[in-house]
């Protein structure tokens, strides 16, 4: 091995991944395209070859009942679109949080993008459904999907669903699959066949709120199922700016390498 593949951490199996925790503000897709654009060009000068980001992230993940507003979700639309022109200038994969009307159904989901494409859409496959939790009022579960495939802005024929995994062509061996906060929390998460298929490196897109001993319990979750899965598990939660009227926000997040 030449002495500058030596040096290469990539000739050792390993990536150097970057989480966007940014203030956003609820229901200002412009101001949330904004900072996540800017993470995003933080992200590449530090040479990370991934950048994720919190759930719901481009319009706040405490709307609320404004995710029944056309209004928000086609600002959502927007905001990918603008999120997607700055990506094309930029060596990196990023993971961005939205909501999206698939199938007459409103999903919560997560795209993933790169160089202007968006790869893949995956919509969160456990909804949390109790004490301060109640997605169902807007959000419809991944298996309620009939597309396997769909038509975002103007690419089509994106796959989308819960089930995917993404594979970098020059490192073979970085694969990754992304769940959505809950999915981890179930008894068996999505993650788990998900490394049985070859996942290395799995993502959590959160938004998950702090309360008292949480962060333990969270880095204990993301800990053992990186452990289990033996892959790399990467985590991140909401941060300031979302609502606080019912809850309260830590930006938490936490890498566990396999």
């Amino acid at each position: 091995m030449r002495n500058g593949e030596f040096f290469n951490l990539y000739s050792h199996g390993f990536v150097r991944s970057a989480v966007g925790i940014r203030e956003v503000r609820v229901a200002d897709r412009a101001f949330n395209q904004a900072r996540t654009i800017e993470l995003m060009e933080r992200a590449e000068r530090d040479q990370a070859a991934l950048v994720r980001f919190p759930e719901l992230g481009l319009t706040a993940y405490s709307c609320e009942d404004l995710f029944h507003q056309q209004a928000l979700l086609e600002g959502a639309l927007e905001a990918l679109r603008c999120v997607l022109k700055a990506s094309k200038a930029l060596n990196l994969v990023a993971v961005v949080g939205m909501p999206l009307q698939v199938d007459n159904l409103l999903f919560n989901c997560a795209v993933v993008l790169s160089h202007g494409k968006v790869l893949g859409i995956v919509p969160k496959t456990f909804l949390p459904n109790y004490r301060e939790f109640y997605e169902y009022r807007q959000f419809a579960a991944a298996s309620a999907a009939l597309s396997a495939a769909i038509d975002v802005l103007d690419q089509g024929q994106i796959p989308f669903g819960e089930r995917l995994l993404f594979q970098c062509q020059s490192q073979r061996q970085l694969t990754f699959f992304v769940e959505i906060c809950e999915d981890l929390w179930v008894p068996i998460p999505p993650s788990s066949s998900a490394a049985l298929a070859g996942a290395t490196v799995i993502l959590n897109l959160s938004a998950s709120n702090i309360t008292i001993g949480k962060d333990e319990y969270r880095h204990a979750l993301a800990a053992n199922q990186s452990a289990r899965c033996l892959s790399s598990y990467i985590y991140v939660a909401a941060g300031p700016g979302e609502s606080t009227t019912d809850l309260a926000w830590d930006g938490w997040f936490t890498k566990t390498a396999r």
